[in-house]
């Protein structure tokens, strides 16, 4: 009798233990080094391919825009070609505070990256920064192509495949703050 009921009290606690140790997983903020997240924001970014270039228009109204981005620095400076002449080169030159939101949609993960963004027009980096894919776009390649250079300021990292969850209460994500170089 005596060995069944402890076998039943121990069972119980590991029960209870399991069940708070997923609990607290799933809702409380997490400590992790600025490494880990660098590191899985890199593997999330690569993963999702494109993203989002968020500018903000001349009444401060958000607007958002698939691209096709080269994959980011070491730094985690993201590089895009762009036409010369689109809306968001004026937005840019108006306010350079930009977002960039990679979504990985096979797993729901997510990477934010706000910064400032630069345009360049500069030829060697332009030759440096050119996908083949790119030709029928630029028909006029020294005019018509301009780089926008994105140095991060600040990004969040969201994955619950990774078991990088929000805060419980706000569900505010982890983030890292970057020392911006101008």
């Amino acid at each position: 009798m005596k060995r069944s009921k402890f076998i039943f009290n121990a069972s119980l606690f590991l029960i209870l233990l399991a069940s708070s140790t997923i609990w607290s997983q799933n809702n409380s903020t997490t400590s992790f080094t600025k490494e880990f997240l660098l590191q899985e924001a890199k593997e999330i970014i690569l993963n999702a391919g494109n993203c989002t270039l968020i500018t903000l228009d001349n009444e401060g109204v958000p607007r958002a825009r698939i691209m096709d981005p080269f994959s980011p620095e070491e730094d985690f400076v993201v590089w895009f070609g762009t036409n010369s002449k689109s809306r968001k080169v004026d937005q840019i030159k108006n306010d350079s505070r930009v977002s960039l939101y990679y979504f990985d949609t096979n797993t729901t993960d997510y990477v934010l990256i706000h910064g400032k963004a630069q345009l360049v027009n500069d030829a060697f980096e332009k030759e440096k920064r050119w996908k083949a894919k790119w030709n029928d776009f630029y028909p006029n390649r020294n005019e018509g192509y301009l780089l926008i250079k994105v140095s991060p300021i600040w990004m969040e990292i969201l994955s619950n495949s990774r078991g990088i969850f929000g805060d419980s209460l706000t569900w505010e994500p982890p983030s890292l703050i970057f020392d911006l170089k101008e």
